[in-house]
């Protein structure tokens, strides 16, 4: 079955907006240099079945492995104690001095807990010490149904729209 998906590419030039980074208790947010591209693996697999993420599905073990020790790659995970909650993965494009947003997304058990938008809120601080000239994401109508609206909350704006044929 074929269907219409609406994709949006936002960004955010303006970095000096003062960002919340408040965590809930017991929660944290680290920085995973393991390399380990289970991790990565499994929050694509778990967090992509109610959206549609398939491209990684059909990777080799050495396709992620050559995906998660990209120098540029940064791969954050949100905890709740040593339980995983959520992550996001970010690569800095320096030819272009920029941030891609590539996935970020929190496992079904921690949804509506407004955790996404905590994780948002991390990225952006994240990348702006980088100095880029912008961060950028694109997200689509088989996101979460708050993606959207997150990403602009924080100061990102639509820059592109298409609709693609989606193959269900």
């Amino acid at each position: 079955m074929v269907s219409r998906v609406k994709r949006y590419f936002l960004e955010i030039k303006d970095f000096s907006k003062t960002i919340d980074l408040n965590l809930p208790e017991n929660y944290k947010i680290v920085l995973d240099n393991k390399d380990n591209f289970h991790l990565n693996k499994f929050f694509y697999k778990q967090i992509g079945l109610d959206h549609f993420w398939r491209d990684r599905l059909l990777w080799s073990d050495s396709e992620w492995v050559k995906y998660v020790t990209n120098k540029n790659l940064e791969t954050h995970v949100l905890k709740k104690g040593e339980d995983l909650v959520g992550y996001y993965e970010q690569e800095y494009h320096p030819g272009s001095n920029e941030v891609e947003l590539i996935n970020l997304g929190i496992l079904k058990e921690f949804r509506g807990l407004k955790l996404g938008s905590t994780l948002v809120n991390h990225a952006i601080a994240s990348a702006s010490r980088k100095n880029p000239e912008r961060m950028w994401v694109h997200t689509c109508s088989l996101d979460h149904k708050h993606a959207l609206q997150n990403y602009k909350s924080k100061g990102f704006e639509i820059f592109k729209e298409e609709e693609i044929d989606f193959v269900a």
